[in-house]
């Protein structure tokens, strides 16, 4: 299975967690790890290049800190660009029918705090629905996210064994 996992964080350099998950990641000869940001620091994405890219690919994995409720903005608009009408939805729009999708998620904030009645009400299953319903407007089976939350109270230890659980998690068969 060849996976293709897109990093999307403005800021990698000074990023502890996503930064231990992407030097990780690029270990692992399976999966092509596309960083966003570095490819795109003007913001303009090359829509058939990324077209192609998730073509290339089973599973496609978004990888990204968990900004205001939602990814980082050039995710979002990677999204607006590369998923259109006709290619990857609407009743020609089939080419991603069939793949796999996954998030993998990074939060500031504890578990308890996304959780009903926690900090911010909701839990990250719900909180990502606009997601969920990405990959259900696509055709993708999205399968369980990969939720690391409380980072900024990891040790180095906890960062190493949380970018080991992330390659379990990636090559799990669901």
């Amino acid at each position: 299975m060849k996976t293709l996992v897109m990093v999307a964080h403005p800021n990698l350099e000074t990023s502890v967690i996503n930064k231990a998950w992407k030097n990780r990641l690029i270990q692992e000869t399976d999966m092509t790890v596309h960083d966003l940001y570095a490819k795109y620091p003007d913001g303009k994405i090359d829509v058939v290049f990324e077209q192609q890219l998730l073509l290339d690919h089973d599973r496609i994995v978004f990888q990204f800190p968990f900004y205001w409720y939602s990814s980082p903005s050039l995710l979002k608009e990677w999204q607006d660009m590369v998923l259109t009408y006709g290619w990857a939805y609407g009743s020609e729009g089939t080419k991603l029918r069939g793949k796999e999708f996954v998030l993998a998620i990074s939060t500031g904030g504890p578990e308890t705090a996304y959780q009903a009645g926690g900090y911010n009400l909701f839990s990250m299953s719900e909180l990502t629905k606009p997601f969920q319903a990405t990959a259900n407007l696509t055709g993708m089976r999205f399968l369980p996210t990969f939720t690391k939350q409380g980072v900024r109270f990891l040790t180095q230890e906890q960062v190493h064994e949380s970018a080991e659980e992330l390659v379990r998690h990636l090559k799990k068969n669901y």
